[in-house]
């Protein structure tokens, strides 16, 4: 009678077999009884728009089959400023601050980008000063957004000592842009026709010595990641796109190059006499999270060797046009000549009147081929002003990258691509 009620108590107790001991769990399932049914409904989940991983107001809506991702779609429109728009009603120089908004991490890129586009719109020829100290702006601004871009990456991933290190260069360079333009992050550095400010005494020294000193925290950054057994784990295989699938989703810039493409607009569309620097451009090979990474700190690096060439050239002279129809006269001039202040009244109550015609005129920015269109009927103000910026299309490409991968490889993916979305959301 008790060896049946142990029996009784056996059956109905889970985990324990007719004798009262725990009961084995079969390692394979018993294929009499058929498969059990695992099956399970795929999850939406949002990743923003608020969300610190998303690298600004980007929505990721997300599919997920367990931990899986199946599917990516980015929404965006949460920071629509309608840049474009605006330009429509504003004179060519007027346009310049909203360059700054766009790619906020390298403002004057940007405004160098534009004046370039309506410079050759009006056909204007800038001086040799300028040039080299445009090339000097454009270079600081790639090494400014891809410190922001490896130090916020390392910390999406786990390395927060990087993104200290990172950020400790990213001031250096930005109180050198200070002590150039009073401002560190929305510059308006240039004008139609020249500069805002050439650089104060003594700066181009300080330059000198933050580049000799700059590459010594590169390296250091290397020890520390290009071996790393999480840091690779995290970066290599992930995110892969092929040299064909790069070039069908018009991927430009670092994300391009990472997969094999060796396009730069510098070295096949050349602009401020870039065609003269001798600089490499550096080509990933898998186009995974890992080789952008690599493509982004060698682009560090050229940029410095391009920096220290510029100082070397550098020549005395004007930093703007000698044209008083395109370049503001001086304010002291404006004051106590005539046609000075004859120049300086119509200028700024007038604009400077481009011809008819349109331009579109395209540079190498840190997150790609920023191209610039420019539509005018005349006036001082542009019919059409048109932005190809290269997050919006690199962004696109994030679906196919995604897709497959574990919702952690996903953070990472996103953090490679480098958007920023006042480019997006113009």
């Amino acid at each position: 009678m008790a060896a049946k009620r142990t029996l009784e108590l056996a059956l109905a107790t889970p985990g324990l077999d007719a004798e009262g001991r725990p009961a084995r769990i079969p390692l394979v399932a018993d294929a009499s009884a058929g498969e059990p049914d695992l099956r399970t409904d795929h999850m939406l989940i949002n990743i923003g728009p608020q969300h610190p991983a998303t690298h600004g107001v980007l929505r990721l809506v997300v599919e997920l089959d367990g931990e899986v991702v199946v599917r990516v779609i980015p929404h965006i429109g949460y920071l629509h400023s309608g840049f474009e728009k605006l330009g429509e009603y504003r004179h060519y120089n007027q346009i310049i601050p909203l360059t700054d908004r766009t790619d906020y991490l390298s403002a004057p890129a940007n405004n160098v980008a534009f004046a370039l586009a309506a410079e050759r719109l009006m056909g204007i020829e800038i001086t040799p000063r300028c040039t080299v100290l445009r090339v000097i702006a454009c270079e600081l601004s790639r090494i400014i957004s891809h410190l922001v871009w490896a130090g916020t990456t390392a910390i999406d991933i786990g390395a927060f000592t990087v993104f200290l290190w990172m950020f400790q260069e990213r001031e250096r360079a930005y109180n050198l842009i200070e002590a150039w333009t009073g401002a560190r992050l929305t510059t308006s550095l240039t004008r139609v026709g020249g500069l805002m400010a050439d650089v104060p005494d003594g700066w181009a020294e300080r330059l000198r010595e933050w580049c000799v000193r700059f590459p010594k925290t590169l390296d250091e950054v290397d020890r520390m990641l290009l071996r790393n057994g999480i840091w690779l784990g995290r970066t290599q295989d992930v995110g892969v796109m092929s040299a064909a699938d790069a070039i069908a989703y018009s991927l430009s810039g670092p994300m391009l190059r990472a997969s094999g493409v060796a396009f730069d607009v510098r070295k096949d569309q050349p602009y401020l006499g870039y065609e003269t620097y001798d600089f490499e451009v550096p080509v990933g090979e898998r186009g995974d999270v890992y080789d952008r990474y690599l493509v982004r700190m060698e682009e560090m690096r050229q940029s410095v060797r391009i920096l220290l060439q510029a100082l070397d050239r550098l020549p005395d002279g004007p930093i703007n046009v000698n044209d008083p129809r395109v370049i503001l006269p001086p304010k002291r001039s404006a004051m106590s000549d005539m046609e000075s202040m004859i120049h300086h009244f119509k200028q700024i109550m007038e604009g400077v009147p481009a011809p008819v015609g349109e331009v579109y005129f395209p540079v190498e920015n840190p997150k790609g081929e920023l191209g610039t269109y420019l539509v005018s009927d005349g006036s001082a103000k542009p019919v059409r002003w048109r932005i190809r910026p290269p997050s919006f299309l690199n962004i696109a490409a994030l679906p196919k990258m995604a897709e497959g991968h574990l919702l952690s490889d996903l953070i990472a993916i996103n953090a490679s691509v480098d958007i920023v979305m006042g480019e997006i959301d113009r």
